[in-house]
């Protein structure tokens, strides 16, 4: 290998040049030649790992796991969502919250509103379970006020994505506390204080301009509709039982998991009703008694309805999870590496380092949680030693880096385009455009912060 500058190799320069041509196909099969994002995903997932010199029998393999690892994690999640998602909007449930919203926050006060919300059940929560829980309120909102998409769509996926980034128990914050040896307590205090502003700009804010600039019809298969008339609509309290039920399961077994010691009996009981999958069937389970029985239906009447909530999420499911397919041939061919490699010679302070390693590994595998532990792995030796509140900051702003610009590569921009019927083109004018100002903002909150504890 022919070192081409300091740290910087020919097999590093491919590596880096394969994963900007796979992300650039994508892109180009999507947009120009109208390819289904499915399909675009495999052949530039093909062409990165080629390019990066894979063998083709370890391509196949890594872009075979990252789809079976993605679907696995978060496919399920996704169809339980969907049942709960049926069941309120056939019940009547979900026009029972929207009215309620509607009632008490009109106007102006939607979107924050709906931030609100957001913020609520997105403490406990991984990103895509609040977001298949939202949807159908969101959609819901949207149709019944006439409000535009992203003005009302815009804050509440900024509520989701700055808690996965800024707040414990969230596994990316939890990773970061952990690797630089910071205290729990504190960087979930100061978390929540980064975040509050941080919401506030990226969301309302934000989705102003977003719905200037975007003009989005809700797709209209994935409105919840009432499959018939009925007579009866369960309660706004047994409906915000139900579905705040996997909220309050997830937040036991966090709190149990900090508080508790790991052989407690109490310990084990929360952390198997806390996980998420057992967390949301049990609020499907619930909701057919709450909901469905609730407004009437029969047995039938119940079966039909959550067999109904499968059909639409079936194209949603096969794009999500070759995106993750994606994401793991990045991973596998070495991407990561090379750019955590090149970082650790950079000299800046710790907060800012944090950052922008956090920030290239997230724009080169689509994590998150990955650019996450791995941002906080790097600075591990420059945060020894630090105040618990300088400590604290420096795993904030690795969180903050991993939220910048999700495209191509992340699941969760799949998500986004697809549940809010976008294209590329307009996913990446309000949805990554609002991930990179979450994590501009986060960080401009933080530094200050520096100065001052």
């Amino acid at each position: 290998m022919t070192t081409l500058a300091a740290g910087w190799t020919g097999t590093d320069t491919r590596l880096i040049g394969a994963a900007l041509i796979g992300i650039a196909l994508i892109v180009v099969l999507i947009t120009q030649v109208k390819l289904h994002p499915f399909l675009a995903l495999v052949l530039g997932s093909g062409a990165l790992g080629l390019i990066a010199g894979m063998p083709v029998d370890k391509l196949i393999k890594s872009f075979s796991g990252g789809v079976g690892t993605t679907v696995a994690g978060v496919g399920v999640l996704i169809a339980l969502g969907a049942m709960l998602g049926k069941l309120l909007a056939d019940s009547g449930g979900a026009d029972r919250i929207v009215d309620t919203i509607i009632s008490r926050a009109g106007g102006a006060m939607l979107p924050w509103a709906m931030a609100l919300v957001a913020v609520l059940i997105g403490l406990p929560m991984f990103f895509e379970i609040g977001l298949v829980m939202l949807i159908p309120v969101v959609l819901l909102v949207v149709k019944r006020t006439g409000q535009p998409l992203m003005l009302l769509g815009i804050p509440a996926l900024a509520g989701l994505s700055v808690l996965h980034g800024l707040v414990p128990p969230h596994p990316g914050p939890l990773a970061a506390v952990d690797a630089v040896k910071a205290d729990l307590g504190i960087t979930l205090g100061l978390g929540l204080l980064v975040a509050i502003p941080t919401v506030v700009v990226a969301g309302p804010l934000f989705g102003r301009l977003a719905s200037r600039w975007v003009s989005a019809e809700a797709p209209e298969h994935l409105v919840p509709e009432s499959t018939g008339a009925t007579d009866r609509r369960p309660g706004f309290a047994a409906t915000l039982a139900t579905v705040l039920l996997p909220v309050v399961l997830m937040m036991g077994k966090a709190l149990s998991d900090i508080l508790l010691d790991e052989g407690n009996p109490v310990r084990r009981a929360l952390d198997f009703v806390g996980d998420p999958l057992v967390a949301l069937l049990a609020a499907v389970l619930l909701g057919m008694v709450t909901l469905g029985r609730a407004a009437g239906f029969t047995r039938e009447r119940l079966r039909d309805s959550v067999s109904a909530a499968l059909p639409p999420i079936a194209g949603i499911l096969l794009i999500v999870g070759a995106g993750g397919g994606f994401k793991q041939t990045l991973v596998d061919a070495g991407v990561g590496d090379v750019i955590t490699g090149l970082a650790k010679d950079a000299d800046f302070s710790p907060i800012l380092l944090g950052w922008l390693v956090a920030v290239a590994i997230r724009l080169a595998t689509g994590s998150a949680t990955v650019a996450t532990i791995s941002a906080a792995g790097i600075i591990t030796p420059l945060a020894e030693g630090l105040p618990p509140a300088q400590a604290a900051l420096v795993a904030l702003a690795v969180g903050a880096g991993s939220l910048f610009f999700s495209h191509v590569n992340d699941a969760g921009f799949w998500l986004v385009k697809e549940y809010f019927g976008l294209t590329v083109g307009q996913t990446i004018r309000t949805w990554s455009l609002m991930e990179t100002v979450i994590s501009v903002t986060a960080l401009a909150v933080i530094m200050p912060l520096s100065l001052v504890f």
